[in-house]
């Protein structure tokens, strides 16, 4: 029960990276990488997003 929790809590802060990431104005191949990496990554790719890249993104993507 408790590894079910984790998991969709994982899946909705995933979920809520990737729309942010798309949200942001720039090059949409640059977007759909980020995305996909921040997917794949899981919660490895979550913490780096949240705790570094977040800023930086609209950077990254221009």
């Amino acid at each position: 029960m408790l590894a079910t929790i984790i998991w969709v809590i994982g899946v909705v802060l995933c979920i809520k990276g990737v729309v942010e990431i798309f949200s942001l104005e720039g090059d949409m191949a640059k977007k759909l990488i980020a995305a996909i990496v921040l997917f794949l990554t899981s919660w490895v790719g979550l913490v780096v997003y949240y705790f570094y890249a977040r800023e930086r993104m609209k950077e990254w993507v221009k």
